[in-house]
Order: structure tokens, then C-alpha cells, then sequence
């Protein structure tokens, strides 16, 4: 039968459903507006779709790895009540190993991936939304691939994940790394990988400052570059001093063991997502009032 617009919209405001899964739900149903919202309850989207447009900056990241590489996920939800819930983290887990068996970062196609008995991740994460009344959302992927060489991963609470891609060196080495750099997040590996506008952008900076002291141009010059130097030390993996012996910088603990950084990622939950500020008291004494 021809399911019509307006169907669709009246489907959409009684449920909180999106547009396409309240046409889905009208076709099965044949166009039974009581049996479609009855339909889409059962499979959860109503109350996923509702939920969705609310602040998800809690949650958590998983790291999953095999001879290949080795995947970090982001997945967020509401609270940190949630993200300890044995529900979300047998989901994040199970995730996580569908992101590392699928070889890519691609979120929207993980989505689409068998979750197990006929379900997609998709209609696991509407499931659970229903099931822990919260907003709940795959976020990110980030992949490190092996390509001969030695990775390691360190995830600090659950909220903090590094993979650091190693040339030479073991694992061991490799988590130490991804530990300093859970713990300082350099921006850069070397001044190599630096971009060149970050660069010049540094140095007029430094010019200005230089110039302002009134000395002259040939020590002006000196200065912006031992200060230009000092400033790669900082935001250079290589270069900060390495946080489980500050004697020595990361870039000399890797020399002395043989081993160059290829890359690393780092991801920290929540980051970017901008918050909403409440003030708990003045909640407890609105619902106080309503009571």
C-alpha cells in the first residue's frame, strides 16, 4: 500500500522515530499508526532516536589488537554511571573487535556490521539505548596498522587510549611510550612532522618578543632559535623529558634502545564536545518544588 507524508509526520511526532524507520515501520504494519509505534518500541528506535540529540561526553575507549594492528574505539554515553554498566562494555567490547576485524575507521560501516544472531551494531546500540535510557553513540576510530613493526597500546581508566607504532624496540618499550604520551599529549612526534604554518606562526611570535628587547638583529636571530628549539622540546614527543625518568628525553630512551616512532594516535574521551554545565543543587530543589 502507499504510505503517505503525512503518515510519516504524524509517526514521526507521536514517536521521536527518524524519517526513514517510521516509512519502514508503516509498510510492515500497513499502515497502522498504533501497531508502528508498537513496532518501533519493540525494536528500540524510538526511544534511541529521542535520546539521540542529548550531550553523550561520558563513556569510554577500548583498544583491540592482533598480529595486524591494533584499534582504539571511542564510545559515548551520558553518564559515568553508564560507562560502568557491564551492558555498555560488553557492547564497547564486542565493538572493538568488530572495528579491528573490519580494517578501517569507518564508523557509518561498522554500523552496518553483524553484531551476532542476525543483528547490526546499529540495532545493538538502539537496543541498548532503550535498555539504559541513555544517549549512546560510536564515536570515533582510530587504527594503527602493524606493517612490520611493533605496536603498543595503554589505556589509562578507561578514558585515556594511545597506540604508539614502533621501528625496532619491543612492546614493552612501545607501552612505556604510549604511557608518556597518555600522560603529556605531545601534539608532534619530531619538529619534522611539525607543519610549517605552526612553525611560522611560532616564530613571528618569538620574533615580536625578541625584537622588543631592543638587542641587536644578530642576536635577535640567536635568540629566536634557541627559543624556537626550546619550544619543539616541549610539543615533540621526542623532545619532552620522558615521564617515568625525567633525566632523560623520550627521544634519547629510544635511541639508546635502537627504536624510532612511526606514529601514534591518542584518544580521550569526550574531547571536543562542549558540555552542559548544571548546577546540581538547584536541580534537587526544582524537583523539591515540583513535589
Amino acid at each position: 500500500m502507499s504510505i503517505t507524508a503525512s503518515q510519516v509526520k504524524e509517526l514521526r511526532e507521536r514517536s521521536g522515530a527518524g524519517m526513514m524507520e517510521c516509512k519502514k515501520a508503516l509498510v510492515e504494519t500497513g499502515g497502522d499508526i498504533e501497531a508502528a509505534i508498537e513496532h518501533l518500541r519493540k525494536s528500540g528506535l524510538a526511544k534511541a532516536d529521542k535520546k539521540a540529540g542529548r550531550v553523550a561526553a561520558e563513556g569510554a575507549i577500548i583498544e583491540a589488537s592482533d598480529d595486524a594492528g591494533s584499534v582504539l574505539v571511542e564510545i559515548n554515553c551520558e553518564t559515568d554511571f553508564v560507562a560502568k554498566d557491564d551492558n555498555f562494555r560488553a557492547f564497547a567490547d564486542r565493538v572493538a573487535e568488530l572495528a579491528l576485524a573490519a580494517g578501517n575507521d569507518d564508523v557509518a560501516a561498522l554500523a552496518e556490521a553483524d553484531f551476532e544472531s542476525g543483528d547490526t551494531v546499529e540495532a545493538r546500540r538502539q537496543q541498548l539505548v532503550a535498555k539504559l535510557g541513555e544517549n549512546i553513540q560510536i564515536r570515533r576510530i582510530q587504527r594503527v596498522d602493524a606493517d612490520g613493526g611493533v605496536i603498543g597500546g595503554y589505556i589509562h581508566g578507561g578514558r585515556i587510549g594511545v597506540l604508539v607504532s614502533l621501528e625496532g624496540g619491543d612492546e614493552a618499550l612501545a607501552r612505556d611510550i604510549a604511557m608518556h604520551v597518555a600522560a603529556l599529549n605531545p601534539p608532534f612526534v619530531d619538529a619534522d612532522s611539525v607543519p610549517a604554518d605552526v612553525l611560522e606562526k611560532e616564530k613571528e611570535i618569538l620574533r615580536a618578543q625578541a625584537e622588543d628587547s631592543g638587542k641587536p638583529p644578530e642576536i635577535i636571530e640567536k635568540m629566536i632559535v634557541g627559543r624556537l628549539n626550546k619550544h619543539l622540546a616541549e610539543i615533540t614527543l621526542v623532545g619532552q623529558p620522558f615521564v617515568k625518568d625525567s633525566d632523560q628525553t623520550v627521544g634519547a630512551l629510544l635511541k639508546s634502545k635502537g627504536a624510532k616512532v612511526r606514529n601514534f594516535v591518542r584518544l580521550e574521551v569526550g574531547e571536543g564536545i562542549e558540555k552542559e554545565e548544571s548546577d546540581f543543587a538547584a536541580e534537587v530543589m526544582q524537583q523539591a518544588r515540583g513535589s
